[in-house]
């Protein structure tokens, strides 16, 4: 039976998904905010992933992601055992260009969106994409996700790693499901919802005033 693609990310209000889990998990580009998601914990995100990572998966990753997982999860004890336990024993898929090792039990190295593809239509239990902001575009364009889940918190961030960064395409999506935590977190679901509707015919039709038409012209100079 063929797998399906959940992905599942903690993203602010300004669409930033870097370092959700520690102060030091992702420092790159100075970011300084790591964390930010235990900050307005509550027990409407833990019911989210409790229902998430039920059952049997496998862990679909982007390589730095798979680092952060790889130097804590293997080693983690007392509440987190469990999920330690759970990581281990599922399959995790890197997706990675590069050739250094991956020594986490159970990795396995994709090199391209076509090796996801292929893996999506072998026998297997269900894929989760954590983290992992690189590998949208990709997924998204090769229209390989099925279950989109945004736990979207009440917290603007500023700076940092975009979940939906360029070169994401364009593409609709389909509302399956909301709530909101006590703490003010959305919790929304979404499904591929086919391609963006053409402009309407009955919309505003633009202005073709001479000011309009100045303004059109310094856009496309960039001195707008």
């Amino acid at each position: 039976m063929a797998r399906t693609i959940t992905a599942a990310a903690f993203v602010s209000l300004d669409g930033v998904m870097q370092a959700p889990g520690g102060p030091t998990e992702d420092t790159t580009g100075g970011f300084d905010q790591g964390g930010w998601v235990f900050k307005l914990w509550d027990e409407g995100v833990e019911d989210t992933l409790g229902a998430l990572f039920s059952g049997e998966y496998d862990l679909l990753l982007g390589r730095r992601t798979y680092d952060i997982f790889a130097a804590h999860w293997p080693y983690a004890e007392g509440d987190e055992k469990p999920m330690s336990e759970a990581f281990d024993k599922a399959a995790k898929y890197v997706v990675t260009r590069g050739r250094q090792p991956l020594e986490w039990q159970s990795s396995h190295r994709l090199g391209s969106i076509a090796d996801i593809a292929a893996l999506k239509k072998s026998d297997g239990p269900r894929l989760i994409v954590q983290g992992s902001s690189t590998i949208y575009p990709g997924l998204i364009e090769a229209g390989l996700i099925d279950e989109l889940i945004l736990m979207i918190y009440p917290v603007i961030l500023g700076s940092g790693k975009r979940l939906f960064g360029a070169g994401t395409p364009v593409d609709r999506l389909t509302m399956t499901g909301h709530t909101v935590t006590a703490k003010g977190t959305v919790i929304a679901t979404y499904r591929p919802g086919g391609a963006l509707p053409h402009y309407p015919a009955e919309g505003p039709i633009p202005s073709t005033s001479a000011r309009e038409q100045d303004r059109q012209r310094r856009m496309k100079e960039g001195t707008w």
